[in-house]
């Protein structure tokens, strides 16, 4: 006998949604990255760096690579085998070694050497998707985009703040219900409360400044 479906978890009312965010804010209302980064250039090579890797990993291979080539100019002149040398530590790195210095090509020769700042341009440059570019809309352009990693569809669905059966959905979904005064840093608060407080074997309940909004229901209560 099939075992029945678990019961999705109701979805937060407008009220709700607009406390969570209320109280997110609050408590860091000025939240920033965890990767390192000094323009939209290296942060695109962080953010592409970063896929299936953590960013203390990141920062810690980016901190000697962006000494020596912080513009798309230097990454193409440091060339694949040496890149590879200052990011080996990250998984994947072959693959997003051939990826960063092909982006830095496409970069100067159809981009000016400026980084692209629309989606659809982003999204062209190799291994670059679309949470990368949606990171790098919001974090280096001040656009309210929202790239939803593993973490914030972790809380849209067990919080019940923007459910959704794929990444795609959950986005779409979180664009419609976060209030729009909030959509700037959306993505950030989102990102380090999965992060630090909802964790995804053992959520910090107690610790939550959101959990009585929260419809998660096997809260941990110690």
């Amino acid at each position: 006998m099939n075992k029945p479906a678990a019961k999705a978890t109701k979805k937060l009312t407008k009220t709700e949604i607009e406390t969570l965010f209320e109280r997110l804010s609050n408590a860091q209302p000025h939240p920033q990255t965890e990767l390192n980064y000094t323009s939209p250039y290296t942060l695109v090579v962080a953010v592409a760096l970063s896929a299936q890797a953590t960013d203390v990993g990141v920062n810690k291979a980016t901190k000697g690579l962006f000494e020596v080539a912080n513009t798309p100019e230097k990454m193409v002149a440091l060339g694949e085998k040496k890149l590879i040398d200052h990011i080996k530590t990250i998984g994947l790195y072959r693959n997003k070694a051939k990826n960063v210095i092909a982006l830095s090509k496409m970069i100067l020769e159809e981009f000016d050497g400026q980084v692209p700042q629309t989606r659809q341009e982003l999204e062209r440059l190799p291994g670059v998707g679309r949470k990368t570019a949606n990171v790098v809309l919001n974090v280096a352009f001040g656009q309210p985009t929202i790239a939803v990693d593993t973490h914030i569809f972790r809380v849209s669905n067990r919080t019940g703040l923007a459910p959704g059966k794929d990444v795609l959905a959950v986005e779409l979904a979180l664009e419609k219900c976060v209030p729009e005064e909030f959509l700037q840093h959306a993505h950030h608060w989102l990102i380090l409360h999965g992060r630090y407080i909802c964790k995804a074997r053992k959520p910090l309940c107690v610790r939550c400044e959101v959990a009585d909004v929260c419809n998660f229901k096997e809260k941990s209560v110690d």
